[in-house]
């Protein structure tokens, strides 16, 4: 070993006759960072619930006061719990003013307000992600065979705002009598799909069509809820056929014309019953009700005057 090597810093430990492991003290910035944690981890202990004792933990000496579901004042230990719980309340705060406002407008007002407008485009997304995207989508743009699209012109049971408000309050439970067995047979049902189609300009037979016109006006007895147009009526949700929007029988995804007739057919034959919305006037307030018609009417972008 050389003498300079004896002269360096050094644990006095050496591998293979010249390898040394050094004694270099640590940067002093290292250690009063290391200082300033254990100073810091002391501060927080003392304010917030920390250590597990017993059956319990050390809950700190820092508290957090919020009004509880109850509105009753409550302060406690610091934790995350009381941290949300208070959060909500300020959040119910802010939001206060608005609902408040937004209920004493009518919705034309709420539509050319822009500090209103903007509340129902936040809030009323919020609360339509909340109740209504898990069948309508979260756009809106509904489900085939599911639940309509909110964002078109076509409204089973009307798109004004009074309707799109009553729909959402009471919920709605569509039904279509079934049309096969004793009431049609195979073959009047097939000329009474070919006739539905043939009102949306598809492709069908036009003698089956004839037929099935006569029996729409007549033995089928469907002009009694579509309307002797066939244009729908919205007071009893039936839907209009000559509009080229399909909820029910997916024409759009079937290919070819045989295909179409034979999705038609199925609504014909075996009728709906479960059109089925849920009122929603037991899980949410009135002024959350008018929000989301606002929202649905306005911001979708489908509602009607």
């Amino acid at each position: 070993m050389s003498h300079d090597n004896m002269n360096q810093n050094t644990t006095g430990h050496v591998w293979d006759d010249d390898l040394q492991e050094f004694n270099n003290p640590l940067p002093a910035w290292w250690l009063w960072a290391f200082y300033l944690t254990i100073i810091f981890s002391l501060v927080y202990w003392y304010f917030y619930p920390s250590w597990p004792v017993g059956k319990g933990f050390l809950e700190g000496n820092g508290t957090i006061t919020y009004k509880n579901d109850k509105g009753v004042e409550k302060t406690t230990h610091w934790s995350t719990r009381a941290l949300l719980m208070k959060d909500m309340q300020e959040a119910r705060e802010s939001q206060k003013k608005y609902f408040d406002k937004i209920g004493a407008m009518s919705f034309e007002q709420i539509k050319t307000d822009a500090e209103a407008a903007g509340f129902v485009s936040s809030a009323g997304g919020a609360l339509f992600k909340d109740n209504c995207a898990p069948c309508h989508q979260s756009g809106g743009a509904g489900k085939m065979a599911f639940a309509p699209n909110l964002t078109d012109d076509d409204w089973i049971y009307g798109g004004t705002y009074e309707k799109i408000q009553e729909t959402i309050t009471n919920g709605r439970h569509g039904v279509m009598p079934p049309k096969g067995g004793a009431d049609l047979n195979d073959g009047e049902i097939d000329n009474l799909a070919n006739y539905v189609l043939s009102l949306s300009g598809e492709q069908v037979d036009a003698e089956k069509a004839k037929a099935g016109d006569e029996l729409f006006h007549g033995k089928g007895v469907c002009f009694s809820c579509h309307g002797a147009e066939a244009k729908g009526n919205p007071d009893i949700g039936a839907a209009n056929l000559t509009d080229k929007i399909w909820l029910w029988a997916n024409v759009p995804a079937a290919g070819t014309p045989d295909k179409k007739v034979a999705a038609v057919k199925a609504v014909i034959t075996s009728g709906l019953n479960k059109g089925v919305m849920p009122s929603m006037k037991d899980r949410l307030s009135a002024q959350q009700i008018k929000l989301l018609t606002s929202y649905v009417h306005d911001t979708l972008g489908g509602g009607k005057k």
